[in-house]
């Protein structure tokens, strides 16, 4: 990348998966669409591999497929994985300056993702819950940031550590410019 820009999801690995889980679950395009919040041509659109997904729409559709929001963004597995800084799958938020990183996807029976995360301040990422029984855990690299349940967050420095429900809503707020973390989701 020669502007320094974390690249966008690939669009067939993003139409694989939901039509892959979609399948899995049973579910029409009508109905996946109407449990997720959107429009039924948003949805087939995305499965055709057309779009521009932002973070909440598919975390709408993982949370209604019930699936970790990684099972809709990882890339085919090679046997050695290396994510350069800079590199790797990246999804924005359109409501932040939230931009998350999918380090690692949670392999087959183990239900964890790891992503590196910037932020910087002037926005709140608020998040909706996700599935039942997760744990978020947060590791600060840089900068600070606020982080935890609405209404008990806390304020993070370089090299603190803080575990949380997910399954509540919850807020990332940087409070210094070049704020970077480590997120991992562990699901239940």
């Amino acid at each position: 990348m020669t502007d320094g820009a974390p690249s966008r999801l690939p669009l067939d690995w993003i139409a694989a998966a939901l039509r892959r889980e979609r399948t899995r679950a049973g579910l029409s395009l009508s109905e996946l669409a109407k449990r997720a919040g959107i429009a039924k041509s948003t949805l087939s659109q995305l499965e055709a591999a057309g779009g521009n997904p932002s973070m909440e729409t598919l975390w709408a559709l993982a949370v209604a497929l019930g699936v970790p929001f990684s099972a809709l963004v990882e890339p085919p597995a090679p046997r050695v994985q290396v994510v350069r800084a800079g590199e790797g799958p990246t999804v924005r938020s359109d409501r932040s300056s939230y931009v998350a990183t999918l380090l690692s996807a949670s392999p087959p029976g183990a239900r964890r993702d790891l992503y590196a995360v910037d932020l910087e301040p002037g926005t709140v990422r608020a998040s909706d819950p996700h599935m039942p029984g997760t744990v978020e855990h947060v590791v600060v690299s840089a900068g600070r940031v606020s982080a935890g349940p609405e209404g008990e967050e806390v304020d993070l420095g370089v090299g603190d550590y803080m575990a949380y429900r997910g399954d509540v809503p919850h807020r990332y707020e940087a409070l210094e410019p070049g704020t970077k973390f480590v997120l991992i989701m562990q699901h239940v």
